[in-house]
């Protein structure tokens, strides 16, 4: 009698983000952040080191990319002046987001360094100080939070229900909402690539090789994980543009 056993499926899991330690210190979503940073710095001295007039294609593409950001963000939201001052935060941000992002595909990783709140938390603490910083650099400590509380042509008598509303809004809502949409796309993003190349391989061993099933979930797997370059691409710019815009307000004489 042949007793055929059946593969277990194994979904996602909340448990993917918090990994054991490994050596009791560092865990599998440090390594990924660690690779990201020093790939990223790597990648950033070899092709700035020997800048030359006429570049070839290693330095094009890190112009490319400084390009879109200088331009594409800083430039066009804050002025050439103000960009220059805020560019290297900007840059940073992106790229640090970026490289930080993509490594949730990366085989044998497969988490986004991103994907833990820590990550995501420490962005949006620089871009929280920076905002306030450059607010109360222009205008003073008292000026800046009477703009930022109390927009001009606000009635008298509804001005204390509007500071309390701009003071949640503005205070409150933007640390939190760039930490928590950043941090919930890339751990949806994990879920949905684990969710697909699981149910992959609990269909190839169950059915002794690949069926429609299996074809499936691996072809949706692979569409998934080029759509995952998109998101981490876009989250990058998304908080990166909502930083510069959160600093073009507070440098406004009134907002």
């Amino acid at each position: 009698m042949t007793i055929v056993r059946m593969a277990e499926f194994h979904g996602p899991d909340i448990a993917d983000f918090f990994p054991e330690p490994l050596f009791g210190v560092i865990t599998r979503i440090n390594i990924a952040q660690l690779l990201a940073t020093a790939l990223l710095v790597l990648i950033l001295v070899l092709g700035t080191r020997r800048l030359t007039v006429v570049p070839g294609r290693f330095q094009s593409v890190i112009e490319l990319g400084f390009g879109f950001v200088t331009n594409g963000i800083a430039y066009d939201l804050l002025g050439k002046k103000d960009g220059k001052r805020f560019l290297p935060l900007l840059l940073t941000i992106f790229f640090g987001i970026l490289f930080l992002n993509l490594t949730g595909i990366v085989p044998g990783i497969n988490i986004a360094g991103t994907s833990v709140i820590g990550a995501p938390l420490v962005f949006a603490a620089v871009a929280y100080v920076v905002f306030i910083y450059a607010g109360i650099k222009k205008h003073g400590v008292f000026r800046f939070f009477k703009n930022s509380l109390v927009p001009g042509g606000v009635p008298i008598l509804l001005a204390p229900i509007i500071a309390i509303i701009e003071l949640i809004s503005t205070f409150v809502v933007r640390p939190v909402s760039l930490t928590l949409r950043l941090l919930m796309n890339m751990m949806v993003g994990h879920f949905m690539l684990v969710l697909f190349f699981s149910a992959t391989n609990f269909f190839f061993f169950s059915f002794n090789g690949f069926t429609a099933l299996s074809a499936g979930t691996f072809a949706l797997g692979i569409g998934f994980t080029l759509f995952e370059v998109f998101v981490a691409f876009l989250q990058a710019y998304v908080f990166t543009i909502l930083t510069a815009v959160y600093i073009q307000l507070s440098l406004a004489d009134e907002h």
